[in-house]
C-alpha cells in the first residue's frame, strides 16, 4: 500500500487530520444523503459517515455520485481503504468518528454468511474463522493477548528465564489415561500433558524459570471449562517454600488482572465486564483454606438455599459445583492446599507429619470458573519418588532422568501451571473457554 496507514486504535492521536485505515466494514446503515459504516480493523471498531454532497462537491456530479452510491451499497466484510478527517463525537462508543472524503475497495465481500442477526453455536463454531471477526470475540483475543504479555512481563521482572519443554514426551506427567500417542519412528509417545518434568530439570540448571507452550489432555469430558488442546504456562523455581510459592501465584494472578486492565480496557467495556470486581481482586489478598476445612464448610452449608452441590466426604474430590460454591463463598480468588496424596500427581511432596496429605494448591476463580491455576512443593528424596512411581503403575525407566534431579545437588523447589483459556474467560467474564482460544478443541470437535 502506497499510503501510510493508521490504526483504529490510534485515531484519538489524530483529531482533524485527514488519516486512512484500511478496514472491513462490519455493518452500514443510513438513508437518503448520509451512510453510516461501522469499521473494523482489530484493533477497535469505529464509525465512519459519509456525506452525500460532500462528495459531490469534491469528484464532481458523475465520479461523486458513482463514489457514494458504492458506499451505499457495500457488502459486510468488504475490505476498504477509507479516507476522511477524524472528528470527536460524544455519541459514539468510541468517542471518535470519521467523516469520510474519499474510500477504495481493495476486496470484496459476498453472502457473508455472519449477519447481525442472532446464529446458534453450532453454526458460530463452523465458521469460527469467520466468527473471531465479530465485536466480542475480537475483544476476548485482546484480553488473551494482554495476559501473555503481562506473563513474560511478570516472570522477566521476577527474574525467571523462558525454558522450552517438548511438545513430544516419552512418558506421562499426570494422568496416564488422559494422553494422546502417537509412534515416534516405531516407539510410543506421547503429546505433552504438561512441561513440568522437564521444566524441573531447567530449575536446576538456571535457577527460576518458566515454559508457555500448548499442552494437550484426552479428557472425554464436554464441560464449559474443558478443551483437548489448552495453553498452559508453567512455571518451576528452587529454593522456595510451599507459603512463597502460594505467594509467587497471587502475585502472578494479580499481575495478568492488572495488565488486561492497562492494556485491553476497551476489550473489557466491549465484553461489559465489571472492571471495578477486576481491581477488587488486585487489592485484597487471596483467601486460603485447607482441603479438609473446605469439606467441612461444604458439609456445613449443603442444607443452603444456594448449595448447588452433592454431598462430599473427606477424601472426595472436588466437582465443579463445590469448587464455584467455595469461591463464591469467600467471594475471591481461593487457594485450596493440602489435597489428600490419592487425588494427585506423584511428584508431590507429602505434608510434613501428615503423609495422606500433599503439599499443594488450586486456586479457584470465583464467579464460577474454578481451578485455573494447580501447583505444590516438589519431592526432593529420591527413595520416596522412586516408590510414588511404582505405586502409580509407571515404569521408573520412563523417568530416569526425572529421578536423576534428587540424585544430583536435590534441593527444595515448587512450582505451578496456569491455564491460558481458564484465565482468559475469568477475566473477561465469558461463559465457554471455547471462546477463549482461536481455534478450540474439544470432545467433538476438530474443524476448523
Amino acid at each position: 500500500m502506497s499510503k501510510e496507514l493508521v490504526s483504529i486504535i490510534d485515531v484519538p492521536k489524530h483529531v482533524g487530520e485527514e488519516v486512512t485505515i484500511g478496514s472491513w466494514v462490519a455493518n452500514k446503515s443510513g438513508k437518503g444523503k448520509i451512510a453510516f459504516l461501522q469499521l473494523r480493523d482489530g484493533s477497535a471498531f469505529f464509525q465512519g459517515v459519509a456525506f452525500k454532497p460532500n462528495f459531490i462537491e469534491k469528484f464532481g456530479e458523475e465520479a461523486g455520485l458513482e463514489k457514494f452510491t458504492a458506499i451505499k451499497h457495500l457488502n459486510q466484510e468488504t475490505a476498504v481503504l477509507v479516507t476522511g478527517t477524524v472528528k470527536e463525537d460524544e455519541r459514539s462508543k468510541f468517542g471518535y468518528e470519521l467523516d469520510i472524503t474519499d474510500l477504495e475497495i481493495v476486496g470484496e465481500s459476498e453472502n457473508y454468511p455472519i449477519t447481525p442477526k442472532e446464529h446458534g453455536t453450532d453454526f458460530l463454531m463452523d465458521h469460527r474463522h469467520l466468527w473471531l471477526r465479530s465485536r466480542k470475540q475480537m475483544a476476548i483475543m485482546q484480553i488473551r493477548n494482554a495476559i501473555i504479555y503481562a506473563s513474560y512481563e511478570f516472570f522477566d521482572q521476577n527474574g525467571f528465564i523462558k525454558f522450552d519443554s517438548p511438545i513430544l514426551s516419552g512418558n506421562a506427567a499426570e494422568n496416564t489415561t488422559d494422553l494422546f500417542e502417537t509412534d515416534y519412528f516405531g516407539e510410543p509417545a506421547f503429546l505433552s500433558q504438561s512441561g513440568q518434568l522437564y521444566l524441573e530439570a531447567g530449575a536446576m540448571a538456571l535457577g527460576r524459570v518458566f515454559d508457555f507452550g500448548p499442552v494437550f489432555r484426552a479428557e472425554k469430558s464436554k464441560t464449559r471449562r474443558h478443551l483437548t488442546e489448552f495453553w498452559m504456562m508453567d512455571a518451576e523455581y528452587p529454593f522456595m517454600s510451599h507459603e512463597q510459592s502460594l505467594d509467587l501465584q497471587e502475585a502472578y494472578v494479580k499481575a495478568l488482572i492488572q495488565g488486561v486492565l492497562d492494556r485491553a480496557p476497551q476489550a473489557l467495556d466491549i465484553l461489559e465486564r465489571d472492571s471495578d470486581l477486576l481491581r477488587k481482586y488486585i487489592a485484597e489478598p487471596f483467601k486460603r483454606v485447607s482441603y479438609d476445612d473446605a469439606i467441612t464448610l461444604l458439609q456445613e452449608h449443603e442444607a443452603d438455599e444456594d448449595a448447588d452441590y452433592e454431598h462430599v466426604e473427606h477424601g472426595d474430590d472436588f466437582g465443579s459445583p463445590h469448587e464455584t460454591w467455595i469461591s463464591n463463598y469467600f467471594g475471591l480468588p481461593t487457594f485450596v492446599v493440602n489435597y489428600p496424596a490419592s487425588l494427585k500427581a506423584f511428584y508431590m511432596k507429602p505434608v510434613p507429619d501428615n503423609p495422606d496429605r500433599v503439599l499443594c494448591a488450586d486456586l479457584l476463580a470465583p464467579e464460577g470458573y474454578g481451578e485455573i491455576i494447580g501447583g505444590s512443593e516438589r519431592e526432593t528424596n529420591y527413595d520416596s519418588l522412586l516408590e510414588k512411581i511404582r505405586e502409580n503403575g509407571l515404569n521408573p525407566d520412563d523417568y530416569a532422568f526425572y529421578l536423576d534431579l534428587r540424585k544430583y545437588g536435590s534441593v527444595p523447589h515448587c512450582g505451578f501451571g496456569l491455564g491460558l483459556e481458564r484465565m482468559v474467560t475469568f477475566v473477561a467474564g465469558t461463559k465457554h473457554i471455547r471462546e477463549a482460544i482461536p481455534f478450540p478443541r474439544m470432545l467433538h470437535r476438530i474443524k476448523p
